[in-house]
């Protein structure tokens, strides 16, 4: 029954990554994820050892006390991630991602550090020994990766690039030294002091391979640092031979992967750039510079008469909409156009804001409807025919200079293609530049 009921979760698992392809369908699928996890934990409870449950005897008893912590635990995570997530601003749910993203990573690495000392005078099983060494450096790696991608996007540290003489190499030593420390515990005896120490090298590698990243490619890092969980997780079911944690963590490793790599094309940069390019860190020029050619303001009432004589207008948002909570005043602007029978649609670039489907879930939380939101294969062969495109607080990802100019940091990226719309309205908080510092 618990093998069953293990089964049923990771099904549950698998349907919930399915319906969460909607925004119609992913709340469903989000409620359907965590009655699995529910399920599994609640199964985790009668698991036997010696042939008896671990809840008998008294409460006195080393067996059923550690039931108990088990139970104490799960209530008070559960109060805190229900409470956390309720209270959490949209524009601060990339940080909550990657601070519970880390969570998981560190409690692999709790697992690994805990399994392994079994083997210590005992049989030694290779293949656990394998697993538990693979999940040490993995979840501790992300543990504190994610630690410090929060840190960034909650502005608790500089959001750029973090850079020092000799990082690449101090990084290319702790890989080598971890490779070497990894390879000598799973071909010799147990040896719990070289485990200690493999998990320190893990938890310093995972700081030092995130400074160097800047805060824009934070949704990339986040993303892959949960497929590293997820990996992990799935090495920690092969050590504990438990089915839903080896299924559970192989589809949050390959889902996290692919996503990862879709980032990777909508910027048009390898992963390997995001990694190691410290892209942003140092383009003091571009940031230094100021607007070039004028620019024209429009106050509220221009726009208002623009509006009145349009056919067709294209909503393009970006993260500064997200910080002005803007979503319901543009769902109202655009119920009033629909009024006067205007064509309205969104247009969303996939690495607008601070993280994959921000747009999507700020528009869906204000009830636009979905069949409004256009992706960039549709939108930008609807720009030359759309009268006016309103773009909110988005730079980059506007930026023609992305098609034409060869030196810009952004080249070569698919930008939407607004600037071929009969007219532009940009509505920004100030004339600074984006995240990669150009005009």
């Amino acid at each position: 029954m618990i093998n069953f009921a293990y089964l049923a979760t990771a099904v549950t698992f698998m349907l919930s990554l399915r319906l969460m392809n909607s925004p119609k369908t992913a709340r469903t699928g989000n409620v359907l994820a965590a009655g699995g996890m529910v399920v599994a934990l609640v199964a985790t409870l009668f698991l036997q050892v010696d042939g008896k449950p671990l809840f008998v005897g008294s409460l006195s008893s080393p067996k059923s006390f550690n039931v108990l912590l088990l139970v104490v635990a799960g209530v008070v995570g559960t109060a805190i991630g229900w409470v956390s997530a309720r209270r959490v601003q949209m524009t601060a749910m990339p940080q909550m991602v990657a601070l519970f993203n880390g969570l998981g990573g560190g409690a692999v690495a709790l697992v690994a550090l805990l399994e392994y000392r079994r083997f210590l005078g005992g049989p030694v099983d290779t293949v656990a020994v394998v697993t538990s060494v693979l999940s040490l450096v993995i979840g501790s790696l992300s543990f504190t990766g994610s630690l410090v991608a929060f840190a960034k996007l909650q502005e608790l540290m500089p959001g750029r690039p973090l850079t020092f003489a000799g990082q690449k190499a101090l990084n290319s030593t702790l890989m080598l030294v971890a490779l070497v420390i990894g390879i000598s515990l799973m071909v010799t005896a147990p040896n719990m002091p070289l485990f200690w120490g493999l998990f320190c090298i893990s938890l310093v590698l995972g700081v030092t391979l995130v400074l160097p990243i800047g805060g824009a490619d934070m949704p990339v890092v986040i993303s892959l640092l949960n497929s590293f969980t997820g990996c992990a997780a799935g090495l920690a079911g092969f050590v504990l031979g438990n089915s839903a944690l080896l299924i559970g963590g192989g589809l949050v490793g390959a889902s996290g992967l692919i996503l990862t790599l879709q980032m990777c094309v909508a910027m048009n940069r390898p992963l390997s750039n995001v990694l190691f390019g410290a892209f942003g860190a140092t383009n003091q020029t571009a940031i230094a510079s100021k607007t070039e050619g004028s620019v024209k303001s429009y106050s509220a009432e221009d726009v208002a008469i623009l509006f009145s004589t349009a056919d067709s207008i294209m909503v393009v948002p970006g993260y500064g909409m997200a910080v002005a909570q803007a979503q319901h005043a543009v769902k109202d602007l655009c119920l009033k156009l629909n009024g006067r029978e205007v064509k309205v649609c969104y247009a969303i670039h996939p690495v607008a804001g601070r993280m994959p489907g921000h747009m999507n879930v700020l528009l869906a939380e204000a009830d636009v409807p979905y069949e409004q939101l256009l992706d960039i294969d549709e939108a930008n062969p609807m720009f030359p025919q759309t009268d006016v495109v309103l773009v909110i607080g988005a730079n980059d990802v506007v930026n023609p200079s992305a098609r034409t100019d060869k030196t810009s940091p952004i080249y070569g990226m698919p930008i939407l293609d607004v600037d071929r719309a009969k007219t532009v309205v940009v509505c920004k908080r100030g004339m600074g530049t984006g995240f990669a510092g150009i005009d």
